[in-house]
């Protein structure tokens, strides 16, 4: 790409190489994404709030530095999910309870980790109130699948995951507490890695979601993947290693009982299977025992979740009913005992174990179990609607929130309606880089579409 073409479209990679080297300036690259944005969001809804004239004045700083050597994101537009605190911005977490919240005085470690690394913040995008829910929608409207308006980038960091398949950033932040990177990630056909446990700081909310919640990267290739964990990681940009043979565990089984996974879901599994051996892996089936202990601790802990946010705000009136009905159930979890370290301790343990158990290094699975819902107004519909859809498209993704372990998401194809399809894989602890070396033979013998333009 020379300079005098629009960026819109260019990966983080290009953008940066580009701007180290003089070829286009930061201020030109975050312009012409600015203008997508003020093209494509209206019909999206996938930013909250877009820091037009700043990012411009931060692109500025970028050209006027002498040396760009050291920033990996250097000029790269990004996005940053609307929990995640942006000097001069209020964290409004998705909710109308705090939309008067104060301006946060500093950027959160991840947002100055992406700054300190050249990257420019053109704004924040949206979320479900406080996280919660795997749809985005709030009293202004649901944000929008770029595939098809119609259904749901997914959530928590629908936004996020909008934005970059619409090509509006090449690279955004978000947060995963139970799939909120990985859902989203499927429903839009992006690469969504969870890291592992402590690899990336988290310091969302008062406890990180009892540990649960990691800080990631949305993307639409594994190179910029790479690159955005690397600088979240507080490390020099990755350089991926061709694996050797693997031998990976391939799984169906729902976590939650009486789900299936649907044809489309099932073929994605099928199609990564045989693209696994192709690359040169052995895979066997394998199925990991859901207790059904975990699935109570899951919601036990989500219930719990926000009822400790919502021990800070003076009035819960001003929240959706669907999030007063999940702290009252919160308060009666954390009475009753329910939230035990104890248990999330033991399925850490054995599901670390299952890799030396099964001698597996990686384990395959759906990364959906139906196609994205519609979008609609689910924060008008009853907590029981919203409970219901949210686990029956999207059951894979918490278990791996609880053990702690490092988890990705792929697209593999289309489904027939024209969706993405996606699969995941899952690895023992300090396994990101293999994960995304993985994922990365799929993209060479596989190849996406990386964007749906609107």
């Amino acid at each position: 790409m020379e300079y005098g073409t629009s960026w819109v479209g260019a990966t983080a990679k290009q953008i940066s190489r580009a701007v180290r080297r003089g070829d286009a300036p930061a201020t030109q690259v975050v312009a012409d994404h600015l203008e997508q944005i003020s093209i494509s969001d209206p019909s999206l809804h996938a930013f909250r709030v877009v820091r037009g004239g700043e990012a411009l004045s931060e692109a500025e700083k970028v050209d006027d530095q002498e040396d760009l050597a050291g920033l990996p994101l250097a000029g790269v537009p990004v996005a940053v999910k609307e929990n995640t605190a942006v000097a001069g911005l209020p964290t409004w977490s998705g909710s109308a309870a705090v939309r008067s919240a104060a301006v946060a005085e500093e950027d959160h470690e991840v947002v100055r980790r992406l700054r300190g690394a050249g990257a420019v913040v053109v704004g924040v995008t949206r979320m479900p109130e406080m996280g919660l829910w795997a749809t985005t929608d709030d009293e202004s409207g649901a944000t929008r699948n770029p595939w098809n308006l119609d259904h749901t980038p997914g959530g928590s960091s629908g936004g996020s995951a909008a934005a970059v398949a619409a090509g509006l950033v090449p690279i955004a932040q978000g947060n995963d507490g139970l799939g909120s990177i990985r859902i989203p990630a499927a429903c839009c056909g992006l690469v969504g890695l969870k890291p592992g446990r402590g690899v990336v700081p988290c310091r969302l909310g008062v406890n990180d979601w009892f540990g649960l919640a990691e800080n990631g990267v949305l993307t639409t290739t594994v190179a910029d993947s790479v690159l955005g964990f690397s600088v979240l990681a507080g490390r020099p940009p990755a350089k991926l290693v061709e694996p050797s043979k693997l031998r990976i565990g391939v799984s169906t089984r729902s976590p939650v009982v009486g789900i299936k996974p649907d044809e489309a879901n099932l073929s994605a599994v099928t199609t990564a299977s045989k693209l696994l051996v192709q690359a040169g892996h052995d895979t066997v089936a394998t199925e990991p025992r859901y207790p059904n202990a975990l699935g109570i601790g899951v919601l036990a802990t989500w219930f719990a979740s926000a009822a400790i946010e919502a021990d800070s705000l003076d009035d819960l009136s001003a929240l959706q009913p669907r999030t007063r009905r999940h702290i009252q159930l919160g308060r009666v979890a954390r009475r009753s005992g329910l939230v035990r370290q104890a248990q999330r301790d033991g399925w850490r343990e054995r599901s670390i174990n299952f890799f030396s158990d099964k001698s597996v290094d990686l384990l395959l699975m759906p990364a959906l179990a139906a196609a994205p819902p519609p979008a609609t107004s689910y924060s008008d519909t009853s907590w029981r609607d919203n409970m219901s859809v949210n686990m029956r498209y999207a059951p894979y993704a918490a278990p791996w929130n609880v053990a702690g372990l490092p988890a990705i998401v792929f697209p593999v194809g289309l489904r027939p309606d024209g969706l993405p399809l996606a699969v995941q894989l899952v690895g023992p602890p300090d396994s990101e880089l293999l994960l995304l070396a993985v994922a990365g033979q799929f993209e060479v013998l596989n190849p996406w579409q990386r964007h749906a333009f609107v």
